[in-house]
């Protein structure tokens, strides 16, 4: 889109790139380019002459050589079609078809894992190395609460491969064992790309939690997985999808208590993402929840969140409510949460005290929102969570009535370590 439409009779874009290099006249500039560029494209007869400057900064600029758009981009940081310039039809930045590899290589290092072509080589395996791998899992999980996503997901890669690689040869019993922790695997690690904020990544692999869990015909993995898919469909803000997953996940008779507890409260994230739906309602599911917590006592390995985080189901109804526009609300249930999770769990901890401070500035608290998220931002850097940065653009939204005001400055200035370059 160029900037020169209606009455408007030059390049303001481009005027406006010159100005922030420095560059105070169209000589400089062209002075400047053509030097730039004979260095960037070792081209000792690379020239831009002044008059040509002026031209592009006229409402005709015309459109430069590509290596000239090479040159500009080096320099001024921009392509042409954001200085100013109408692109030509069939225009295609240079960097597009890096950019394409750059995307089927992250493409291929999230999916290799569980795309390994077959069969491959048969071997015995002991029925010993499923309590092996469960085992691995609680300490997965730990690493996951201490750690955060970036260092787990390289390590659980190639762990889930092995075990896959263990499936195709394994027979009877051990198989299904070997598929029910397979499914396990890779619902953490489906997990683990949906707090990095990868949610195509994600999405995958909860793809895979399905696949296997239906694999290993456990109906438990199976409703296990369709909540997971329902995470990812919560951060995509799809409610309808949400609840869909969640009574899919309920409507079996012989659901157990511990699936019952996940969908119940993932199903209240889905009514307060439909909007037409109460406060009433989150509240009905969570309280319906909280009655069932008391009889999950399985021994299974995977899904136990709802045990092992201190006021579970409070997190999610404070966390309905702050979407709800409950700010008082929320912000007294956060306060009641953060009292009881430990300091140990910091991912945790940081994501609810952005929360915290988000239903502190909706309850008009600007002041109290700000003090929190600078203890937030501390613990954002140092975990690289996409959540609790995700959490953080969120409560910018929300205190923009006092943008102008010092305490929106304040913000402004606590914020850059994790907005600037973002």
């Amino acid at each position: 889109m160029t900037p020169h439409t209606g009455g408007m009779t030059r390049n303001d874009a481009l005027r406006a790139a010159r100005l922030r290099v420095g560059w105070r006249s169209a000589e400089m500039a062209a002075t400047q380019l053509t030097a730039c560029g004979r260095r960037f494209l070792d081209d000792p007869h690379f020239n831009v002459s002044p008059r040509t400057w002026r031209r592009w900064e006229g409402s005709r600029p015309g459109w430069p050589s590509e290596e000239t758009a090479l040159v500009l981009h080096d320099v001024l940081g921009r392509w042409p079609e954001q200085l100013g310039f109408t692109p030509p039809p069939g225009w295609i930045r240079p960097e597009h078809h890096e950019e394409t590899s750059m995307q089927t290589a992250a493409f291929l290092a999230v999916t290799a894992p569980a795309l390994v072509p077959g069969p491959l080589s048969t071997q015995q395996v002991d029925p010993a190395l499923i309590d092996y791998f469960q085992s691995q899992l609680e300490g997965h999980y730990r690493a996951d609460m201490l750690l955060g996503p970036h260092d787990l997901i390289g390590t659980l890669g190639p762990q889930y491969q092995l075990i896959d690689k263990l499936t195709r040869s394994a027979t009877g019993e051990t198989r299904r064992g070997l598929l029910r922790v397979g499914a396990a695997y890779a619902a953490l690690i489906g997990w683990l790309y949906q707090d990095a904020g990868d949610l195509s990544a994600a999405a995958f692999w909860r793809g895979i939690t399905q696949e296997t869990a239906l694999r290993a015909r456990d109906p438990r993995l199976i409703g296990y997985a369709m909540v997971n898919s329902a995470q990812v469909r919560t951060d995509l803000g799809d409610g309808a999808g949400v609840v869909d997953l969640c009574e899919a996940a309920l409507a079996d008779d012989q659901v157990v208590p511990k699936i019952q507890v996940m969908a119940m409260q993932q199903q209240a994230h889905g009514a307060s993402l439909l909007r037409h739906q109460d406060r009433a309602e989150v509240d009905r599911l969570i309280d319906s929840a909280d009655r069932l917590l008391p009889q999950v006592d399985d021994d299974l390995p995977w899904g136990n969140a709802c045990r092992r985080t201190p006021g579970y189901l409070e997190v999610q109804r404070a966390t309905c409510y702050g979407r709800l526009g409950l700010g008082t609300e929320a912000s007294r249930l956060w306060e009641q949460v953060l009292a009881v999770v430990p300091a140990s769990a910091r991912r945790d901890r940081g994501v609810y005290m952005a929360r915290h401070a988000t239903a502190a500035a909706t309850a008009r608290q600007p002041e109290q929102a700000v003090e929190i998220a600078r203890k937030v931002v501390t613990i954002a850097v140092e975990t690289g969570s996409a959540r609790m940065r995700r959490e953080l653009t969120a409560l910018e939204r929300v205190m923009r009535p006092w943008h102008d005001a010092p305490v929106g400055r304040d913000l402004a200035e606590v914020l850059a370590p994790v907005t600037e370059g973002s």
